[in-house]
């Protein structure tokens, strides 16, 4: 009897169905060792050697696994091809501790299909120790990290607090922004523009937007005054005008490459609503079902099978305009694509994702998937550009004032991955013609601070960066949320009071650790590992001695007062003492001063804050912010609600002054 094993139930039985008589599939159900939770588990003396345990809540798994392997002729283990699926096979084999190393083979494979299976079990391989390494060496590291400086953030801040390499890095990001956008000073500038006709024919009007004033182009900010911009357009109304110039041209935009796993998480952000936790649940599930390939990729390829796949499918249901001659290839931009050597892609290209029987939300993500994997063997879509110069000859000065029309001529890889655009058409006109002017419009806008990050925009910097992996996306930013750094409001990012003072506290004393070239710079470490250019062990002593030296002396330095102990003329009403705000995992609190003796604790209520709009459910009261108070998982967040409670209990966690910032629209004023 030949035994298989995965990490997963669900991979184990759609595996199971591929294989004949003489194969039993089990599962590990993740892995079976780890670092101990109860202690740091790295030998610091013995070149930070793992100290690994089986957890209590595996040990019926393992045993069952040890009985079932103990009569097997041969085992084989099928885990997932990436770092952390050879650790979790490695793993089983220092656990299954097989005396004949012969007797255990490695298979991996991109996809869980019949003809991948059998062709894993054609060419099995030994464990890659190099990919092993690289994953023990990301584990000790951020068991370094969070061990050692967990504790320092309990001293000097509040208990339940933590750090991590990765997700500290994801808050700093987050908290600049929000300064930014703090600091931010908003820039008075003005457009003008032109409502045109024909003389010809009155009917077809063109609207043109002021480029040049004499020789000089007119920058975004070139206007900055109404003043000015009502000097201009004041000009502009004494003007005759003419086109000058005339030009046509064809426009193609290209397809997207297939997604990786950054991208599949961004786009199903931004089209389907999903986080990228919830998207990467789901795609796990496509995955062990046998319907996507590996999720946990940055890699573009397509393997020829699936790009003969696509264009079968593009020749059998499409008009021949739509079928390349030879199949689009993609290369992948980062400079070690080490998660699997295939984008994501649907294992069957030949059917449409209604063939398919899945869940509401799997059909989408699936949907989502198969037609980026198909529109990108498709042609590009062509449009037909025209801009037309318009001079203007004014009492002060020589203007120039440009018009741009875009229609699209074929829809290419837009038929099937559906695009934003708007056609503009700009009537025809041939040089030197003269216009009548109609309108002049002047108008009014202020600069607007960056956006704050979504979930689409923060993996999409991280990755840009080069901090964490694919598989570390969507556990980063679901540990800044539980960890109540980070709330999220409308889809966006904001830090809390207890993210901004630990991302405080973190850079000035951690500065070197806590930046993105440094952390940046760990991942190229970490991937040399994975090439075989570099020993784990050798990464984590250029790291660890400087820090450990750091965090010796942060220790003495750096006082808990100096953090966090704001004094008040609050009196404790149990020992007499002054009381003093603190801060804890849930943001600030009232505390005795004479702590541990006394430890009287108390809310700190902070004062509500109008809004100026009026409650929609009693019309009488006024809409405030406020915090949750009580503990619990939302204590600490924003909410708003009516003045008049209880007598009134609308309450909603949606900010009713924010306007989605997706869809801000600037001020104008006419002149």
């Amino acid at each position: 009897m030949k035994l298989v094993i995965v990490e997963s139930p669900t991979k184990a039985k759609t595996i199971s169905r591929f294989l004949g008589k003489g194969f039993s599939v089990e599962s590990s159900y993740g892995h079976l060792r780890d670092l101990p939770k109860s202690k740091l588990g790295v030998d610091l003396e013995n070149n930070f050697e793992p100290q690994y345990v089986i957890p209590r809540k595996v040990q019926s798994r393992v045993t069952a696994l040890k009985k079932v392997a103990s009569k097997a002729d041969e085992i084989i283990l099928a885990t997932d091809e990436d770092r952390e699926g050879e650790a979790i096979a490695w793993h089983i084999t220092k656990i299954l501790n097989v005396g004949n190393p012969e007797k255990i083979a490695r298979i991996a494979f991109h996809e869980i299909t019949k003809d991948a299976i059998e062709e894993a079990l054609r060419n099995p391989r030994t464990i890659d120790m190099k990919l092993v390494d690289a994953q023990q060496g990301r584990r000790v590291l951020d068991r370094l990290v969070g061990y050692k400086l967990s504790p320092f953030l309990w001293k000097k801040i509040g208990r339940g607090l933590s750090a991590g390499r990765v997700q500290s890095i994801a808050l700093r990001i987050i908290v600049e922004r929000e300064e930014e956008i703090k600091n931010f000073k908003t820039d008075e500038y003005w457009t003008i523009s032109a409502l045109l006709a024909k003389k010809d024919n009155g009917t077809e009007v063109i609207e043109a937007g002021l480029y040049k004033i004499n020789d000089d182009v007119v920058q975004k900010l070139g206007v900055r005054t109404g003043e000015e911009a009502g000097a201009i357009a004041n000009d502009l109304r004494t003007a005759t005008y003419a086109v000058k110039k005339v030009e046509r041209k064809e426009l193609r935009k290209n397809p997207l490459p297939p997604f990786i796993t950054s991208t599949l998480q961004q786009s199903a952000a931004q089209r389907l609503g999903f986080s990228s936790k919830k998207t990467m649940f789901i795609a796990q599930g496509l995955y062990e079902n046998g319907h996507i390939s590996y999720m946990r990729t940055d890699s573009v390829n397509l393997s020829k099978e699936a790009l003969d796949g696509a264009r079968l499918w593009i020749k059998s249901n499409l008009p021949a305009a739509y079928s390349l001659e030879t199949s689009r290839l993609f290369k992948t931009k980062s400079r070690l694509a080490q998660e699997a050597h295939e984008a994501i892609r649907p294992t069957r290209l030949d059917a449409n994702p209604e063939a398919i029987k899945l869940e509401k939300d799997q059909y989408k993500l699936y949907d989502l998937i198969w037609r980026r994997t198909i529109s990108s063997q498709l042609p590009p879509a062509v449009f037909d550009a025209t801009s037309i110069d318009i001079e203007a000859l004014a009492k002060k000065s020589l203007y120039t004032l440009r018009a741009n029309g875009t229609i699209l001529r074929f829809d290419g890889f837009t038929k099937i991955w559906p695009t934003k655009f708007e056609d503009k058409e700009i009537p025809e006109c041939r040089e030197g013609e003269s216009l009548a002017l109609q309108e002049i419009k002047p108008e009014q806008h202020f600069t607007e601070p960056p956006p704050r990050y979504n979930e689409a925009s923060l993996i999409k910097i991280l990755e840009k960066h080069g901090i964490g992996r694919p598989s570390t996306y969507a556990p980063t930013i679901s540990v800044i949320q539980e960890r109540n750094y980070v709330e999220k409001q409308q889809g966006r990012f904001y830090p809390t009071e207890v993210g901004i003072l630990v991302n405080k506290v973190l850079t000035e004393n951690f500065p070197e650790v806590f930046n993105i070239q440094f952390t940046a710079k760990m991942e190229e470490s970490l991937d040399k590992v994975a090439e075989g250019e570099e020993k784990w062990q050798s990464v984590i002593e250029e790291f660890y001695a400087p820090f450990s030296r750091l965090l010796e002396q942060k220790y003495e330095e750096v006082k808990k007062s100096q953090v966090v102990d704001e004094k008040t003329d609050i009196v404790c009403e149990k020992c007499g003492k002054p009381m003093v705000i603190k801060f804890g995992r849930f943001g600030r609190f009232i505390a005795c001063s004479g702590y541990p003796e006394c430890k009287n604790t108390k809310p700190l209520k902070d004062p509500p804050k109008p809004t100026g709009l009026k409650c929609p459910k009693c019309i009488e009261g006024d809409i405030i912010e406020r915090r949750v108070n009580k503990r619990g998982r939302a204590r600490g967040k924003i909410f708003w609600g009516c003045n008049r409670y209880p007598d009134c209990d609308y309450a909603s966690w949606t900010n009713p002054m924010t306007v989605t910032e997706e869809k801000k629209d600037s001020q104008t004023q006419t002149v």
